[in-house]
């Protein structure tokens, strides 16, 4: 018996070897797509090339779900509310890993419950917005995340990832669960997903984890691949090859039909928003995949990918762009947030996408889409900086924008100077902020889309304030952004249009009504019909994937409490005035905001009012005279009628009071011109510290007490070198200085504070990264005392910055240098990069104490 068991598995490899040779898939008149024999997607019926560009969205199962029935949310209501907004952002694309341990027992039985009733809604309600879906039946996980895993009955609970495709009862089980899934018929559509044009492939299982021989590998996918078959499917099968890269070629032998990616370029979950520009870290993408035969002529998709830790509203293009310059044709971010719980950003926090609470990021997702869709297959726009302007699109990291200005559409992710190519031809209008378009102080994004001669479509969605860091530990009770419905002005500057125009709400609830005088009026959230005395409506609306009354937006979290952000700056220039900003949420035209000030060596505080300068930000500038070296100290009194609150406290009660208890201050250092600069100091940027750590077994870093008092060294032991893979550490410092930016073109001298371990030498290779991604560095050789080492900055000389956090897919590049040349500007820098220069044949060590710069 075992040997014909033997014989069995050996005929099932051949053919299924046999099988995976032709890589393409049959055009069908029922199926939207196909693969060609040279692994390009196609539409079945214009043979023209696809491409797709969406989100991954998880509410069905798992966290999502259990959060929206905590909140006492209709999960249903919440899916067409959060589908409608995708159509919205222009998304084409979907996929999920589902989640089999939900909806199957430990045989791989499938269970007919909620999680899979919902899954079908979702499905059914992307299939009304033309919404194209890749379904990934098999995930593996438990569904605990962020919570602790339930005892849920699937097979993924028995077995984990690291049997799954090991242990033959565990692969029997996914046997029979794939089967029973794709025979499954989904209510709503009636179909099963096979027959339904709009699912348009499935990947077998998500991130699987392969260990042991190749050629099993190899028969373990082209078991679960057969079984899929086995029920009629004849759509494409992809497999993940990015997840094991080092199975790469057991992988590639395998019956499927493409090959699925991954892209986070800057890890994942750092606990806070990641500082410095982040576009060289998106620069490419890389495939090393090239020298396998059988990797030749299959398709390329981009099943999951996120710029994590990342709030700012220029990455999703830049990373379509290199999808596109790798051959890709499918690309879904992971995971858009539902709106019901956006607000804490609680479903995975190291990703935050949502139109109502993260405007501009939406917005730059649509520009991705048309990027993606618009840009050609492997076309090469060169490397960052000269790259950020393509086509029709441009990036900009220091006014935090992406924008999209063609012939028909103009669309900004922040406030821009650019003028549309061709306004008289603008059918498509969208954005944040303002423009030569649209004039519009509020905070949420807009949508303009022409109907007709002299008729737009107006939707605008409520403010969002982001008032904390979206990626510190999340929690429903803990809100991160909150949303204001505000009537603001607006004007529009449209030829189509013209000075004078109604404006008509248009959804549910809404009566809202005016009429532009000049282009300009007053407006509301809502969704509205402007329309010229003299036009008409045409008969059938342009769009068929969004309604003209159509209008999804959360509720106005409005309190009695008011909510103030601000951070003091860690040190300021002696002598030189400050400029202090807050956003302030919930103060009238009638409330009043002031910073009592106490400046070092001062008899009594000086009170300053906090001007308005924009929709939730306020501002004041502290005199020079105030401006003394020392310590600064501040707080800031909001008074609302007889209602005080006092910050940083954050304590309501009259601040002037004899039993006023608070005493919490700002606290800015005032340095004097003579002072140290520092750039990295090891006990305050600690959690700062970014590192490169291949070989964390035999690298080990912490830190360690000085010999002065409180204070802390950088203590490094790191093993020998490894190819390619530079242990090195980067510190952001942008914000830090930003009150001292003004001294840095005065200061002349690199100053290094550290020493080697006993009887060592060791090298550190120092560098100063500009918001270019230009590098510029100097090697220091360390003492065996702790020395205060001194460099001229004319000295430095171009190289290589680390690209940390370290990006994954981990066969992704690790060093960057722009393509353009030039001399170093120091006031640019906002990096530090130190790299070690191991010994190859012993362990180095080493303390650091700071970075700096002096005159």
């Amino acid at each position: 018996m075992r040997l014909a068991h033997t014989r069995f598995l050996l005929l099932f490899v051949l053919v299924c070897a046999a099988l995976g040779g032709a890589a393409q898939t049959s055009p069908n008149p029922k199926n939207l797509i196909y693969i060609d024999p040279a692994g390009i997607i196609r539409y079945t019926k214009t043979k023209q090339e696809a491409a797709f560009y969406g989100v991954n969205y998880c509410l069905p199962f798992a966290y999502g779900y259990r959060a929206v029935k905590k909140l006492g949310i209709r999960p249903e209501t919440a899916i067409e509310q959060d589908v409608y907004h995708m159509a919205r952002m222009g998304v084409d694309a979907f996929r999920v890993h589902v989640w089999d341990t939900e909806i199957s027992d430990s045989l791989g039985n499938l269970l007919d419950n909620e999680h899979l009733r919902l899954f079908d809604y979702l499905l059914a309600q992307l299939e009304k917005r033309k919404i194209k879906i890749i379904i990934t039946p098999i995930a593996y996980w438990g569904n605990g995340y962020p919570e602790r895993d339930e005892r849920t009955p699937g097979f993924s609970r028995v077995y984990g990832k690291g049997q799954a495709n090991q242990n033959e009862l565990a692969i029997k089980a996914q046997e029979e669960y794939v089967r029973q899934f794709l025979r499954h018929v989904n209510p709503y559509t009636k179909s099963t997903y096979g027959n339904d044009v709009s699912v348009i492939a499935v990947e077998l299982n998500n991130e699987p984890v392969h260990s042991g021989p190749k050629p099993n590998v190899t028969t373990y996918i082209n078991r679960i691949n057969a079984a899929v078959r086995s029920t009629g499917w004849d759509k494409p099968i992809v497999y993940n090859m990015a997840q094991n890269p080092w199975y790469a070629d057991a992988v590639a032998k395998s019956a499927v039909n493409g090959y699925t990616f991954q892209w986070y370029p800057l890890g994942l979950v750092a606990g806070r928003t990641l500082g410095g520009n982040p576009l060289m870290h998106v620069d490419t993408y890389q495939i090393p995949f090239d020298t396998i035969p059988e990797y030749k002529n299959k398709a390329r998709i981009v099943y999951e990918f996120d710029a994590g830790d990342i709030y700012a509203s220029y990455m999703y293009p830049a990373m379509a762009r290199s999808f596109r310059g790798a051959g890709f044709q499918w690309a879904t971010q992971f995971a858009y947030d539902p709106m019901s719980t956006a607000y804490a950003n609680t479903e995975y926090q190291t990703h935050y996408l949502n139109l109502a609470y993260t405007p501009s990021k939406a917005i730059s997702m649509l520009i991705a889409g048309r990027v993606f869709r618009e840009t050609p297959r492997f076309k090469n726009y060169g490397k960052y900086p000269p790259d950020s302007a393509f086509g029709p699109f441009r990036l900009s990291y220091s006014q935090s924008l992406s924008e999209m200005n063609r012939e028909g559409a103009f669309v900004y992710s922040n406030t821009t100077q650019t003028k549309p190519t061709a306004p008289a031809q603008l059918t498509q209008v969208a954005g944040v902020g303002s423009s030569p378009v649209v004039q519009y102080p509020g905070t949420g994004a807009y949508f303009l889309d022409k109907i007709g001669d002299g008729v737009w479509r107006l939707e605008v969605m409520p403010d969002a304030i982001l008032i904390r860091d979206p990626f510190e530990r999340p929690s429903l009770s803990k809100e991160v952004t909150t949303i204001r419905w505000a009537t603001h002005p607006m004007q529009i500057d449209l030829p189509d249009l013209g000075t004078s125009f109604a404006i008509t709400a248009q959804n549910a609830g809404n009566s809202f009504t005016a009429t532009a005088t000049n282009g300009s009026f007053q407006i509301r959230p809502g969704t509205y019909l402007l329309k010229t005395a003299t036009a008409k409506m045409p008969a059938t609306m342009p769009s068929t994937v969004i309604g003209l009354t159509e209008f999804v937006a959360p509720a106005d979290r409005s309190t009695d409490t008011p909510i103030l952000v601000h951070a003091a700056y860690a040190e300021v220039s002696a002598q030189q005035p400050v400029t202090l900003s807050a956003t302030l949420v919930g103060l009238d035209s009638t409330g009043r905001a002031t910073v009592e000030v106490h400046a070092a060596g001062a008899d009594r505080a000086r009170t300053l009012a906090m001007q308005p300068v924009a929709p939730y930000r306020y501002e004041v500038s502290i005199p020079a005279e105030l401006v003394r070296a020392g310590l600064l100290t501040y707080r800031i009194i909001l008074q609302k009628g007889a209602d005080y609150w006092t910050y940083p406290a954050g304590q309501k009660g009259d601040p002037y009071a004899w039993d006023y208890l608070p005493t919490a201050m700002y606290q800015t250092l005032v340095t004097p011109a003579t002072t140290r600069l520092d750039l990295f100091n090891a006990t305050i940027d600690r959690t700062r510290l970014l590192m490169n750590n291949p070989d964390y077994r035999n690298n080990k870093v912490d830190f360690a007490p000085d010999e002065q008092p409180n204070q802390l060294l950088l203590n490094a032991t790191i093993g020998t070198a490894r190819a390619n893979q530079p242990v090195g550490f980067q510190v952001y410092f942008g914000d830090k200085i930003k009150g001292r930016r003004t001294e840095l073109s005065d200061l002349t001298k690199l100053v290094v504070r550290g020493k080697s371990a006993a009887g060592q030498s060791v090298s550190l290779k120092i560098g100063l990264v500009d918001k270019y991604g230009a590098t510029f560095s100097t090697v220091v050789q360390l003492p065996q005392q702790l020395t205060e080492l001194e460099v001229p900055i004319t000295s430095l000389t171009r190289d290589a910055m680390l690209l940390l956090p370290r990006p994954y897919p981990d066969f992704q590049p690790l060093l960057f240098q722009p393509s353009t040349s030039g001399t170093f500007n120091i006031t640019d820098s906002e990096r530090i990069d130190i790299q070690v220069m191991p010994s190859t044949t012993q362990p180095v060590g080493f303390w650091l104490d700071y970075v700096g710069l002096k005159r």
